[in-house]
Order: C-alpha cells, then sequence, then structure tokens
C-alpha cells in the first residue's frame, strides 16, 4: 500500500485546518488534508506541497514532521506521514483533481477548529489514528509548529 502524508494546518489565527466530508453512504466525518505518494512525487515533503495546493489551493511554510501512523487498512497496513505546518495563503480557485472532478467523491467543506481536545474528539475524525494524536498533542501544535520567519 503506497503511504500518505497528512497536513496538521494552522493559519494565524491559531485554528486547525480541517476537511467536514460529506460522503454519500458514509457517516459525517473530518480529515485533514492529504494524500497518497505519486510516482512523480520527489519527496514526503513534496506530496505534501502538491495535496495542499489541490486540496485546498493552500501553500505552506514551516513543515514540520509530527508523527508517523501505521496501521490496520483493508487487510493491509496503511502509513501516513503527518506533518505540522503553517498557512500562508489559500485560494480555493486553483483547486484540482479528483476531489473536485468527481462529484461521487462527496463534498468538502472547510472548518476551522480551535485548539482545544473536545474540538477533535467531539467529532469522528478519520482516520482514527491520526484523531488520536491531535486529541493527545493539539494544545501543543502552536510551540511544536515553528512560524516561519
Amino acid at each position: 500500500m503506497r503511504p500518505s502524508v497528512r497536513g496538521v494546518l494552522l493559519d494565524d489565527d491559531e485554528r486547525l485546518v480541517v476537511f467536514r466530508r460529506t460522503v454519500p453512504g458514509r457517516r459525517l466525518y473530518w480529515s485533514v488534508p492529504g494524500g497518497h505518494v505519486e510516482p512523480g512525487d520527489a519527496s514526503l515533503e513534496h506530496t505534501l506541497h502538491r495535496e495542499l495546493l489541490e486540496e485546498l489551493g493552500a501553500v505552506v511554510s514551516a513543515v514540520t514532521p509530527l508523527t508517523t501512523l501505521s496501521y490496520a487498512y483493508q487487510g493491509a497496513v496503511k502509513t501516513q506521514h503527518v506533518y505540522g505546518c503553517r498557512l500562508v495563503s489559500m485560494d480555493p480557485a486553483l483547486r484540482h483533481g479528483p476531489e473536485w472532478d468527481d462529484p461521487t467523491r462527496g463534498v468538502y467543506e472547510v472548518e476551522r477548529l480551535r485548539l482545544d481536545p473536545a474540538e477533535i474528539t467531539s467529532r469522528h475524525l478519520v482516520p482514527e489514528a491520526l484523531g488520536a494524536y491531535l486529541a493527545e498533542h493539539i494544545t501543543s501544535l502552536p510551540r511544536l509548529i515553528h512560524r516561519s520567519k
């Protein structure tokens, strides 16, 4: 199974940028942006920048490795490399890719959450391993993800 990356993205107001996902036939859930490593990606960090641009139209700075999560998924082990980063800009007009081209993939609504454990634990955040990591570390994120100078 191809590895993937996730971006724990903080805005200027120290809020976490997430997707509220409404997918036909699935329970409502939240997720942070990210995706699979593609053959043309030069590095995990390159994958992160590409995915954030595709999904949010976002440019980020202060990319910081936070953790690597591995968990059972569809009979295999899925590995996700989680990076913290700071939002520099976000232009929804720049979003592109299968998320936006295929309406059967559901709705991606951007929300911004306060850095409070209850903001995470009160939502069905997937993958669950990431939700557990965020619930434990949410208040530490501003210290872990330094601002660019």
